[in-house]
């Protein structure tokens, strides 16, 4: 008789791998799972060398390319993102309490080294919002900028300088797992909170305030304002609702149609011009509006002799460094990231990481603060038709003309201006749609960004942030910890076997159990996994007693380590 028949099909066991070898393979899963060097390992060495220049420097792999008609639509999308920095550069600084013309020359040596060093053909470079206000009320904490503000603007550019070493060890040690855990949800619930105390803040351009308070949280800053009540001046206010409503009007012409893109993005400059010529030819000082003032020509002076580490104010400078580069990585790669899936293209987060690094180190020794990619002005960007990073070389042009020539006639614009230009562009960073769908789909994802939104706006901004980071973190270990298990029944007319409840019709085999584990197991869950399953053959067994069966057999599927097991009861 042949044995042949009867016998069962043989499984082929690998043999175990040695420590060494599991720890590699562990590692490079880790830090290199899109496996960067694939595409030169096999080329001669001078052909190697070629690409990995290409591979840490892009600008080497495009630019050999680059042709006129790329230019074109660079060239028309660089100066529409220029008119639109030079207001934000303005206003931004404005809210990191810091001369308004460092907010211009952030906005020129920058973008050029990004150009050179960044992956994504769309994210336009500039100051942001979230990072002037935390660099602000970080530092404030240690040194007055009103008090003191050679010293302040020292502080800022240390810890921008911080930031572009933080950024840029991140990158070079391939550790983007670490921007990972700053949530979708953590991120809409920071940012909303950081719009809410901003556009609050600008209450006090709008009403022509001289004292504030140097906190951020919503009941000081609305303390303050009422404390202040004699110092308004309605004429401010009036000027600053129309400008206001000037912003949000443009802003709707955008939405309604796409196509008139431009209308939104030239509106903050052309508020800026008619601030100027109304503040010059209205004499606005002298009823109670104030102006930024004396702007110098020239470009960015260096201020490498600036940086101060002195031990007395370092522990502040490097939390504030830390804490604004993590959220300047976060909301500049998942903006690339956003804008590349559009055009069906990739960036990679760690060569990001370390173009925004060596932005801001070679920034703090320029008279720049910290910069990423903006949304608004990367929307601006790829509405406008860029093709490559070189449109942030043409702004980066356009801002040097700008500073060379021009800088001064913006001398006169207006503050309240300024506070409708920030205003405007923070209502679009409260984004109510996207929290009432997280309570909709995901209940604990909603309190994640309840968290942050009302940490920041209550509290602080960094302790907004890790607390919802730390929630966040807390339901990750709890997945682990707590691994959803089912009872999984046979599909009738299929070979399909599916969760009883999501699946009522499913029907059970006699004597046997099936349970689906949603987690591979490790030390942290096994014990909640064996008790959980002993509960599910308790309440089997019940069942099968009952009527008349006895269950023999229990299989688990471990669908999170593609394993099957048995067991007999």
């Amino acid at each position: 008789m042949d044995n042949s028949i009867n016998s069962e099909p043989q499984v082929n066991f690998a043999p175990p791998r040695d420590f060494a070898t599991t720890l590699k393979s562990d590692l490079k899963e880790t830090f290199f799972p899109d496996d960067p060097f694939w595409q030169f390992r096999d080329d001669k060495p001078t052909r190697r060398v070629t690409k990995a220049l290409q591979y840490f420097i892009p600008i080497l792999e495009w630019l050999p390319k680059y042709n006129l008609r790329l230019l074109r639509y660079d060239i028309l999308a660089g100066l529409t993102i220029t008119s639109l920095a030079i207001p934000q550069g303005i206003s931004y600084a404005k809210l990191a309490e810091i001369p308004p013309i460092i907010g211009l020359y952030s906005s020129f040596v920058p973008p050029l080294l990004y150009a050179v060093f960044g992956s994504s053909k769309h994210l336009a470079v500039g100051t942001v919002a979230a990072a002037s206000l935390l660099l602000s009320s970080t530092l404030d904490d240690v040194v007055s900028s009103k008090d003191n503000p050679a010293l302040y603007l020292q502080l800022i550019f240390t810890a921008t300088f911080i930031t572009g070493i933080f950024q840029t060890a991140l990158g070079f040690l391939r550790l983007g797992i670490l921007v990972d855990f700053l949530s979708h949800s953590t991120i809409t619930g920071f940012m909303g909170g950081t719009a809410t105390i901003i556009c609050l803040q600008q209450l006090k351009g709008f009403f022509g305030l001289t004292h504030f308070t140097t906190k951020t949280d919503v009941i000081s800053v609305m303390h303050a304002i009422i404390k202040n009540k004699k110092e308004w001046r309605w004429e401010s206010a009036v000027v600053g609702i129309v400008f206001l409503i000037f912003l949000q009007l443009t802003r709707y012409v955008a939405k309604k149609k796409p196509k008139l893109f431009w209308v939104s993005a030239m509106a903050p400059l052309v508020t800026v011009v008619i601030g100027c010529l109304f503040a010059y030819f209205a004499h606005a000082e002298d009823h109670g509006i104030q102006i930024v003032g004396h702007l110098k020509k020239g470009i960015n002076p260096s201020s490498i002799h600036l940086l101060n580490f002195d031990s007395k104010y370092l522990p502040t400078v490097v939390k504030a460094g830390i804490v604004t580069g993590l959220i300047a990585l976060a909301e500049g790669i998942a903006i690339g990231r956003s804008f590349a899936i559009m055009k069906n293209e990739q960036i990679d987060g760690n060569k990001e990481m370390i173009a925004f690094g060596f932005m801001n180190i070679v920034g703090s020794f320029t008279s720049c603060y910290l910069t990423t990619g903006p949304f608004s002005k990367t929307a601006v960007n790829f509405n406008a038709g860029c093709r490559t990073a070189m449109s942030n070389i043409v702004m980066a042009i356009f801002m040097g003309l700008t500073l060379l020539f021009l800088a001064p006639l913006f001398s006169y614009t207006p503050l309240v201006a300024l506070s409708a230009i920030i205003m405007s562009a923070m209502f679009g960073l409260i984004k109510y749609e996207e929290a009432y769908h997280l309570l909709k789909v995901d209940k604990f994802d909603f309190v994640i960004c309840m968290a942050a939104f009302l940490g920041v706006s209550f509290v602080s901004m960094d302790v907004g942030l890790m607390l919802s980071v730390g929630l966040g973190i807390i339901r990750a270990l709890l997945y682990v910890a707590r691994p959803a298990t089912c009872k999984l029944g046979k599909v009738p007319d299929s070979i399909l076997y599916r969760d009883f409840e999501q699946y009522p019709g499913s029907t059970n085999v006699p004597g046997i159990l099936v349970l689906q584990l949603g987690s591979p197991i490790y030390f942290a869950n096994c014990t909640y996994i064996r008790e959980r399953i002993l509960r599910w053959i308790r309440e089997e067994q019940a069942n099968t007693v009952s009527k008349g069966d006895i269950l023999e057999n229990v299989f688990l599927d471990l669908t999170g380590k593609g394993d099957f097991f048995r067991f007999s009861i």
